[in-house]
């Protein structure tokens, strides 16, 4: 497993986890980003000059022209997660995540979709997030 992107719909938020790790702990199953598609964008490269050697006193113009590249929405460097880290604790599973945005938000999504009674741990005091009731 690897770790994804998730942006869940009406908060300022993404969540990088592993998909079974965080979807443990929410009623609704969020799905990765890159699962959105990943897609060919393009990017126009200006007129410039290239040179030949160091010095070169002729140097050749190349024409503007257009690139291809591949773009993937939740593409992230695993060396480096981004984002704040956080951890939830329900029926004694334990597990830590990363996420970008407010705790606000955070706090948030979870109290609207949490299985369970849980605890947030991020910085400040723990906040327990009670089962919804419905």
């Amino acid at each position: 497993m690897t770790v994804k992107k998730f942006s869940p719909e009406g908060f300022e938020l993404e969540i990088y986890a592993e998909t079974a790790n965080i979807n443990y702990f929410l009623t609704t199953p969020l799905t990765p980003v890159s699962e959105g598609g990943i897609v060919n964008k393009t990017s126009d490269v200006k007129t410039h000059p290239r040179r030949r050697y160091k010095g070169d006193p002729l140097p050749s113009t190349i024409p503007k022209t257009e690139r291809v590249y591949m773009y993937d929405p939740g593409r992230i460097r695993l060396n480096v997660l981004p984002g704040s880290p956080f951890i939830l604790v329900a029926a004694g599973e334990k597990r830590q995540f990363t996420f970008t945005g407010n705790v606000v938000d955070l706090h948030a999504f979870l109290m609207s979709d949490v299985k369970e009674e849980t605890k947030l741990y991020t910085t400040g005091a723990p906040y327990v997030i009670p089962k919804p009731t419905s």
